[in-house]
């Protein structure tokens, strides 16, 4: 196990984990390709990762052991499709390919979907949080505005035509801050369900043992 432990290191180090289209010859001469398959299962990857990587080195004129990849891939996704790892899987956004053994994706599946609600439901919070900010920051912007205009109202240097502008402005930063006002407060109401949402299914999924 140790010796395959490392020979998955090397092959990562050399490939990248990326998509491996720009692997050179040398890559291609030294890769391990039943670690590569090994890794890409683990991480719940289709052979597409093998037909990129099959193609890249097939303009080196070397040519990529499919079999000993997918002997590997096979083990890979032996790891990746247990219940455990899809609940961490779908918790952390990851998108399922199907590449589950029919005999597993059932309960890969209960648990990935399980996970992927959690994940939703975090995604909830932040977008909430998110816009609440980008709110907060258009507010603070316009609080500042208005303090500007009001100041500028009162100068002297300030011509008549200026003025009438200046007042236009301040109606519509006036009006405008209200409307900010009230989308904070609803934002804040959502996130306040959002995180009621979230704290409840965080109890639930760790009642099941998640």
């Amino acid at each position: 196990m140790d010796n395959q432990r490392t020979s998955i290191f090397v092959a990562c180090l050399l490939v990248g984990l990326s998509g491996c289209a720009s692997m050179n010859a040398d890559e291609c001469a030294a890769s391990d390709w039943s670690a590569i398959g090994y890794e890409d299962g683990a991480r719940g990857y289709t052979t597409e990762q093998f037909s990129g990587r099959r193609k890249a080195c097939a303009k080196h004129g070397i040519t990529a052991d499919f079999q000993a990849y997918q002997r590997g891939r096979e083990q890979g996704l032996e790891a990746f499709c247990q219940p455990g790892r899809a609940f961490s899987f779908g918790a952390n956004g990851g998108r399922y390919n199907g590449v589950c053994a029919a005999d597993m994706e059932p309960q890969f599946l209960d648990a990935y979907n399980a996970g992927h609600k959690l994940y939703r439901l975090r995604a909830n919070v932040n977008s909430a949080n998110s816009a609440i900010y980008s709110k907060e920051q258009e507010l603070d912007y316009a609080e500042n505005r208005i303090t500007a205009v009001e100041l500028a109202l009162i100068s002297s240097d300030t011509t008549s035509e200026e003025r009438i502008a200046l007042l236009v402005e301040l109606k519509d930063l006036s009006e405008r801050t209200g409307e900010l006002e009230v989308e904070i407060d609803m934002l804040i109401a959502d996130r306040a369900r959002f995180e009621q949402d979230l704290q409840y299914y965080e109890q639930t999924v760790a009642a099941y043992g998640y």
